[in-house]
């Protein structure tokens, strides 16, 4: 599935290079050539990782991933360091403020697709195209199938946005606000109890199989999967 990706380089080659490998990739691009404008754009929606370069005009990239750890809005949102700066020192300081990863220019544009790969595969397996199985449901993104043992799953769009995130994390309670950020965005404001909408529909929809009752209510926490 396609990863949202905010691409904040001030280097119009550089930032041309990325966007077009990555967009060849599968991924959505959003572009930047400042922090502030960067700003802007995190807080009108969250994107899937952030590609920052450590030396940018006004603030520097390593401050502006500081603020992002500091916002609890923000502070798990991947972030892979971009820079010409290769010194161990560098690096370390990189990672000390919360970095993911850290790539030295000049890169490979196939090194780059394949370390923000394995960076999405572990902060957001959701956004990945792994297939998942999880007590007797396998969920193929790809060819968006949902199979119960050998039967399909008739899911709506949203239903199976659903389903995917729970069954990437699972065994964890999420909160039906944390649910409506994962899910439908932190920029679409609707009210939490379309959650139990949608979480009825996708146990209506799994209950012919019995796998209903993966879903698992969490009185006053909200929702988890769990196979256990």
């Amino acid at each position: 599935m396609a990863a949202t990706i905010l691409v904040v380089e001030d280097e119009t080659a550089i930032q041309s290079l990325i966007e077009i490998n990555l967009r060849r990739a599968g991924h959505e691009v959003v572009l930047a050539a400042d922090v502030e404008s960067a700003r802007r754009l995190v807080a009108a929606a969250l994107p899937d990782l952030i590609l920052l370069d450590w030396m940018l005009p006004g603030m520097s990239g390593i401050d502006f991933a500081r603020q992002l750890r500091r916002d609890a809005r923000t502070k798990m949102l991947p972030v892979i360091m971009l820079t010409a700066r290769a010194e161990e020192r560098d690096k370390v300081e990189g990672l000390d403020v919360g970095a993911d990863d850290y790539i030295t220019k000049p890169f490979s544009p196939r090194e780059l697709v394949a370390r923000i790969k394995a960076v999405l595969r572990r902060h957001a397996p959701q956004v990945t195209e792994d297939a998942v199985e999880l007590g007797g449901l396998k969920l193929d993104p790809v060819s968006h199938r949902v199979l119960a043992g050998e039967e399909d799953v008739a899911l709506g769009p949203t239903e199976f946005r659903l389903l995917h995130f729970l069954m990437t994390h699972p065994d964890r309670v999420y909160s039906r606000t944390q649910l409506l950020d994962q899910v439908w965005g932190d920029h679409v404001f609707v009210e939490e109890r379309t959650v139990d909408v949608h979480i009825r529909r996708l146990r209506a929809a799994l209950e012919a199989s019995g796998q209903d009752a993966l879903i698992q209510t969490v009185r006053g926490s909200g929702y988890r999967i769990s196979a256990g």
